[in-house]
């Protein structure tokens, strides 16, 4: 059966989460039912990761198995059609050897998270970022967020509904940039690791949003962090500012120089 590499990109309000559930709509569940649109199913589809309700994505991917060897431009194109009107769509397509697998072949996932500092309710935004009240201080946030780079036990920083193996992680990268307007203030958190806890991301920009309130010194995330304690963590941010934006292999699927 033919295999073929999918990235995804989907606004996550509407959904349950990526991971097909039966009475709740997800993302896995509407392309696989575009899939049995085109050929008899049942299919089931494998990601990178499992986002949670409400999160969204720019470039989840995913792999799916076929029995038809199609083109891969004309099967995208017919999914798209199929997941209309739902906000989910297929940007790139490639057919991968057999034993390709979108979560364990990764090396790598990124995730941005949006916080927005503005007094006004968000219009354009709205249900696309973590909207606070309060100005932020994007300077002592990365100061903060230095004490996170590297290999540590993430315990603080971890869901208690958790069933990853180990709290151990090395997290490869944390920064925090931040966008001015004269309307409003963006801070915008790029984080990258091979693998993240469960609430891992949504965790650090909580407590990195602590931070730059100046309801924390930068030091205050260390102590957490070696605090291996929940309780010590910062509030959880919600979900509608945590985006998955890249997931990284080996070898690129979806780069037709490489092919």
């Amino acid at each position: 059966m033919p295999r073929f590499a999918l990235k995804v990109d989907y606004h996550g309000a509407p959904f349950a989460g990526w991971q097909r559930q039966a009475d709740q709509p997800s993302v896995q569940g509407a392309i696989e039912a575009a899939l049995a649109r085109l050929e008899p199913g049942p299919h089931t589809i494998a990601a990178a990761g499992r986002t949670d309700a409400g999160v969204h994505a720019r470039g989840q991917v995913a792999h799916a198995d076929l029995s038809r060897d199609w083109d891969s431009f004309r099967l995208s194109e017919a999914l798209n059609y199929h997941l209309k009107p739902q906000p989910v769509a297929i940007t790139a397509c490639a057919r991968v050897e057999d034993d390709w697998h979108a979560r364990f072949s990764a090396t790598w996932r990124q995730y941005l998270f949006r916080i927005v500092s503005r007094r006004a309710p968000l219009v354009h935004d709205a249900g696309l970022a973590w909207q606070v009240k309060q100005p932020l201080d994007a300077g002592a946030m990365q100061a903060g967020a230095r004490h996170l780079l590297g290999r540590h036990d993430f315990t603080t920083f971890r869901a208690a509904l958790c069933q990853a193996k180990s709290p151990v992680k090395t997290l490869d990268r944390l920064d925090v940039e931040e966008i001015a307007s004269p309307d409003q203030t963006e801070i915008r958190l790029h984080v990258r690791a091979r693998s993240f806890l469960h609430n891992q991301v949504r965790s650090f920009a909580g407590t990195l949003e602590r931070v730059g309130s100046g309801a924390w010194a930068p030091d205050d995330v260390k102590a957490a962090l070696e605090a291996c304690d929940r309780t010590r963590c910062g509030p959880v941010a919600p979900p509608q500012g945590l985006y998955l934006v890249g997931v990284g292999y080996p070898s690129d699927p979806f780069d037709r120089s490489t092919t």
